[in-house]
């Protein structure tokens, strides 16, 4: 017998704003003493703490203007914030499992946007 469960909600997120998000998690841990953080916990805390580079408004902002380019869908317009690719070779390997290419002035534009806040 399996048990599954179900997924009610889900939500792309940001690494600045799962950060925050995280660091409430460990606030609320830290008050009681005898509870510790579970390993894959303070993983991901050092984890948020060590990649993330914009503040989660800028991080919003830039998912937003991002899904503004017509070859920019919600997962990969927070995939691209997330990883903040500095160049074409990076940027490709975040379409690499798209069944299409972009061109090289589709990249740039991607690019244009993603220099504007990193």
């Amino acid at each position: 017998m399996t048990i599954f469960k179900e997924i009610v909600d889900e939500e792309f997120l940001t690494v600045s704003e799962t950060k925050g998000l995280l660091a409430d998690i460990e606030a609320d841990r830290a008050l009681d003493e005898e509870r510790e953080l579970p390993y894959e916990l303070a993983r991901a805390i050092d984890h948020v703490n060590q990649f993330t580079v914009l503040e989660p408004d800028d991080a919003q902002d830039l998912v937003t203007d991002l899904q503004e380019i017509e070859k920019v869908d919600e997962p990969t317009a927070y995939k691209i914030a997330n990883l903040l690719p500095r160049n074409r070779s990076e940027l490709r390997s975040v379409y690499a499992q798209q069944r299409y290419s972009l061109s090289g002035d589709e990249l740039d534009d991607i690019l244009n946007v993603v220099a504007k806040y990193a």
